[in-house]
C-alpha cells in the first residue's frame, strides 16, 4: 500500500500499510508461511524475473512484514523500509550493502558496544577503514570526511552519554563528498526526531526498543529512498537472510499503534526524574536533554521535540556503589534493554559497553559510576521512591 501522506502521524501509526485479507479481519493478520504457491510455472518464472509483483519466499518478503515496513516508512515520510531480524542486523546491513574494500567510514566515537565492534573490529577485516571522531566537534567531522568516505554513521542522542550530534551540519559535510549518512535514531524514536528532514540518507532502528516497547520481540529496520533500497539494500538482504519473522512484525505493528502515547508519557516521566535528582548530593552528574541538564540544549531544540525516555546519572563512587544501589531496587528492573513500558536500569561499564574495554570507555566518557535509566510508564513517584530507597546506601 502506498503512503497516504494526507494522514497525520497518529493515524499513520495505526492505519498505514493495513492489508486485510478476504476475511476482513480487524487486526492485521499474521502470515506464518515460509513460501508461496503459484498458479502456474509461468507465474513463478515471472515473479522470480521481477515481471510480476507478488511474494516468492518469506526471506524476500511477507505480507505481515510488508505491513510493518510500509507503516514505518510512512511514519518517516520515506520511500522504503526493510525490516530485519534485530537492530544490529539493521546497522550491519545498512553499512555492508554499500561498502567494499578501500572504502572509509567516519563515525562518532560515542556508540553502542556492538556497533563499536562492527566499526572497529569487523569492517577492517574486509579492508574497510573506520575513523572515529568526537561527534560533538564539527571540526573533527570536517577533517575526517574526505573523498574516500563512503558512509558516515552516528547515533544521537548517543548511548549512554546522551551526546547530541548536529545532524544538519554533519549531513552537509558528508554530501560534499557524496557519502551516505546513516543515523541510529533509536533513542529519539520517529516520534521525537525526524532525521530525513535534516538531510540524513538512511535511518536504522532497533524495533526491540521503543517500537515493540514491551520486551517481547527482537527486530530492526532500515529506512531509505527508493534508489538505495533497490540498488543496494534489497539485493544484500535477500541473499544474506537477516529478515524479520512475520510474528515479530505483527508485534511491531501492534507496538507502533501506541508508540506516540508511550514515548511522550515516558519522556515526561524522565524529565521529572531528571529534575528531581539534578541537585542530589550523592549524584555527581545528571545527563538529560533538557535546558538545565545538557550543554547542547540549543541544538536539542532544533532537532528533538522532547528529551526522550532515557536519562543517565553518575553516582559517587564506582562499580561497588552502583551494584549496591541496584541490589536495593524493588520496582525498577536490572536489564540491558531500553524503551520498555517497565523502567529498566543498566550499568553500562559492565554490560552494554563492557566490550569497549577500560580505555575505550574512558574515551567514550563512561565511568564506572554511570547508570543508564530507561524510564517506563509506572507512576513517576513510585519510580522516584524506589531510587530514593536504593540511594540510602550513602547514609
Amino acid at each position: 500500500m502506498a503512503n497516504n501522506k494526507k494522514w497525520n502521524l497518529e493515524t499513520k501509526l495505526i492505519r498505514e500499510g493495513l492489508n486485510r485479507s478476504q476475511f476482513g479481519e480487524t487486526s492485521e493478520p499474521i502470515y506464518m508461511t515460509s513460501s508461496y504457491v503459484y498458479d502456474s510455472p509461468e507465474q513463478a518464472e515471472a515473479r522470480f524475473k521481477g515481471d510480476e509483483e507478488g511474494f516468492i519466499y518469506s526471506r524476500y518478503g511477507n505480507p505481515t512484514v510488508q505491513m510493518f515496513e510500509d507503516r514505518l516508512a510512512s511514519i518517516e515520510n520515506a520511500d522504503k523500509c526493510f525490516a530485519t531480524a534485530t537492530g544490529m542486523a539493521a546497522v550491519f546491513a545498512s553499512l555492508m550493502c554499500q561498502l567494499e574494500k578501500g572504502d572509509k567510514v567516519v563515525s562518532s566515537r560515542a556508540l553502542f558496544g556492538s556497533i563499536y565492534q562492527i566499526l572497529t573490529k569487523i569492517l577492517p577485516k574486509y579492508g574497510i577503514e573506520t575513523v572515529l571522531v568526537n561527534g560533538t566537534d564539527l571540526n573533527e567531522w570536517e577533517s575526517a570526511i574526505d573523498d574516500k568516505t563512503k558512509a558516515v554513521f552516528f547515533e544521537t542522542p548517543s548511548n549512554p552519554t546522551l551526546e547530541i550530534i548536529d545532524i544538519k551540519n554533519v549531513c552537509s559535510l558528508a554530501k560534499k563528498f557524496g557519502a551516505k549518512v546513516i543515523i541510529d535514531n533509536v533513542f529519539a524514536t520517529p516520534i521525537l526526531q525526524h532525521p530525513f528532514e535534516l538531510g540524513v540518507d538512511i535511518v536504522v532502528y532497533s524495533g526491540t526498543k521503543h517500537i515493540d516497547g514491551q520486551g517481547r520481540a527482537l527486530g530492526g529496520a532500515i529506512i531509505s529512498d527508493n534508489e538505495f533500497y533497490d540498488k543496494l539494500l534489497k539485493p544484500f538482504m535477500r541473499h544474506t537472510g537477516a529478515s524479520m519473522s512475520p510474528f515479530n512484525a505483527w508485534i511491531m505493528l501492534k507496538g507502533l499503534e501506541t508508540l506516540k502515547l508511550r514515548v511522550e508519557a515516558q519522556s515526561d516521566n524522565a524529565l521529572k526524574i531528571a529534575n528531581y535528582y539534578n541537585d542530589n548530593p550523592n549524584i555527581v552528574n545528571v545527563i538529560y536533554p533538557s535546558e538545565s541538564m545538557h550543554p547542547q540544549f540549543e541544538l536539542i531544540k532544533k532537532q528533538m521535540e522532547k528529551g526522550g525516555t532515557i536519562l543517565t546519572m553518575v553516582v559517587k563512587g564506582g562499580k561497588e556503589e552502583v551494584f549496591k544501589i541496584f541490589n536495593e531496587l524493588d520496582l525498577i528492573d536490572i536489564s540491558n534493554n531500553l524503551g520498555d513500558t517497565k523502567s529498566i536500569i543498566t550499568h553500562p561499564a559492565t554490560t552494554t559497553h563492557y566490550s569497549l574495554g577500560e580505555e575505550g570507555r574512558k574515551e567514550a566518557g563512561i565511568p564506572d559510576g554511570m547508570i543508564r535509566l530507561s524510564v517506563g510508564l509506572e507512576n513517576v513517584n513510585d519510580i522516584i521512591n524506589d531510587i530514593d530507597n536504593a540511594m540510602k546506601i550513602y547514609k
